[in-house]
């Protein structure tokens, strides 16, 4: 109780000077206790539907990433570019996501392996553990009965058939093809697409037709039969090579039986390929142009497109345009295609900086693991990113890396669970064991299972628009 005195002094000050507001003492506390006042405050994620990459950094939340649940509304176009030195996760990254995007059923990954260890590529592994078995192009193993891709397989239409022969003589050559060299290209390949009907035509016939051209050719165009012979004369030259020269064996004949274009993940294995030899590039070309071609059916699939070392495909003019053709096709096929390189400067200033460009463009997702200072500032010019994550490029830890998601920018640690870890090992090489031990299969499937229970639980909650987190 106050006494009279106070609350007469009180009333008598608060009718000369208005009320007086009570004054609080301060109170003395830490960041750490006076955060709890404030909620806690994230950048928007992109949605709960999809596969788990691992978590945000900064806000600790799961990061899920799906193209095909995020285009149209998030993404312009599902295409991704990944980028970063050597030995910063780029790798373990790609076979962690192929390998949860197969838990979806109308999912379907095609992977370029130009990377090789112990004798095969770095995806042979993965391929084992799902009982596949790699497409190994290898010029040596190839004339011993190897696998081999026919360019002019039934399974291609005409059309697709003719670009894929200008294409891979384009590449060899380093120039387009003139006006006579491609009639006397389209005239062959009309004449043995026309008369072999008992079996697959092979590149041999086209090479025999340009050297023996067929009268009726020439007269069709009023022209002479010598002409039409010396107009295709280097387009034979470039393709005995792939009958009779460095790379024979792997597509002078029918396609290899057994080979299955509806398997959930095919793998080309190009390890055994000289990554810079022009070999490489036409090879790029003919499969690029037989997936595409054999590709076009209304089976509804989604389909992942993986190039690792892709700037042997950018590099390249002609194949870069190939491949640009590819991606606009990707709304029409359900295509992802996901570049793997190890700098920018490796494609932009390159001999086709122009297709490099709008390849890039199309790439609406992008992540970059560590890079040097230099190479960040070149990186984030080229790509728009901003300020504050060019500067924390150079400091990226293995496994973690920025991503930009049309402009949602995050830094994201990529997380990998035990089952996984021994397929996405690819540094044996370097350390004291020589080979990974495979987790036995009744392991892979106990895990598999629970993830199987999780997309379950999570479909039940209704978390997704009939998809689901994958549960890392």
């Amino acid at each position: 109780m106050r006494d009279p005195m106070s609350a007469l002094t009180d009333a008598f000050t608060s009718f000369l000077f208005g009320k007086v507001e009570t004054t609080r003492l301060p109170v003395r506390t830490s960041t750490g206790q006076a955060q709890a006042v404030y909620l806690p405050t994230a950048a928007p994620g992109l949605g709960d539907s999809g596969v788990i990459i691992g978590r945000e950094v900064y806000s600790g939340k799961g990061y899920i990433y799906d193209p095909f649940q995020l285009y149209g509304q998030q993404l312009p176009a599902p295409h991704w570019l990944v980028l970063g030195e050597s030995g910063n996760g780029k790798s373990a990254l790609e076979k962690t996501y192929v390998l949860r995007q197969l838990r979806f059923r109308d999912r379907q990954v095609v992977v370029l392996d130009a990377q090789g260890e112990d004798g095969v590529g770095e995806w042979n592994l993965i391929a084992q553990q799902l009982g596949i078995t790699p497409i190994r192009l290898d010029p040596i193993a190839a004339n011993d009965d190897g696998i081999r891709l026919n360019p002019l397989d039934p399974a291609i239409t005409t059309t697709g058939q003719l670009a894929l022969l200008r294409t891979i003589i384009e590449v060899a050559m380093g120039h387009g093809l003139d006006e006579r060299s491609g009639f006397a290209l389209k005239v062959a390949h009309a004449y043995v697409v026309d008369t072999i009907q008992d079996r697959q035509p092979v590149l041999t016939d086209i090479v025999e037709q340009l050297r023996h051209p067929e009268p009726e050719s020439a007269l069709a165009m009023n022209v002479d039969i010598d002409d039409v012979r010396a107009w295709g004369l280097d387009v034979a030259l470039v393709l005995d090579r792939l009958v009779d020269g460095d790379l024979r064996g792997m597509f002078d004949g029918p396609t290899t039986v057994g080979i299955d274009l509806d398997a959930p993940l095919i793998v080309f294995d190009l390890s055994h390929i000289d990554r810079n030899s022009i070999a490489m590039p036409i090879l790029m070309a003919i499969v690029g142009v037989w997936l595409e071609h054999t590709w076009i059916r209304p089976d509804r699939k989604k389909r992942i497109f993986l190039v690792e070392e892709a700037w042997h495909i950018i590099n390249s003019p002609f194949v870069a345009q190939l491949f640009q053709r590819l991606l606009k096709f990707g709304r029409r096929l359900g295509l992802s295609f996901v570049a793997v390189v190890h700098h920018l400067s490796d494609v932009v200033d390159g001999a086709a900086a122009r297709e490099a460009a709008a390849i890039l463009k199309m790439a609406s997702t992008r992540t970059i693991y560590a890079q040097k200072a230099d190479e960040a500032r070149a990186t984030g010019r080229v790509l728009g990113l901003p300020r504050w994550a060019v500067e924390i490029i150079p400091t990226l830890t293995p496994g973690i890396a920025v991503w930009d998601v049309n402009g949602n920018v995050q830094v994201v640690k990529h997380l990998i669970t035990e089952t996984e870890r021994p397929l996405v090992y690819t540094d044996r090489a370097m350390t004291e064991s020589s080979t990974p031990q495979q987790l036995p299969d009744d392991l892979l499937a106990a895990e598999l299972e629970a993830e199987e229970r999780a997309l379950y639980i999570e479909r039940q909650r209704g978390t997704g628009p009939g998809s689901a987190t994958t549960v890392a």
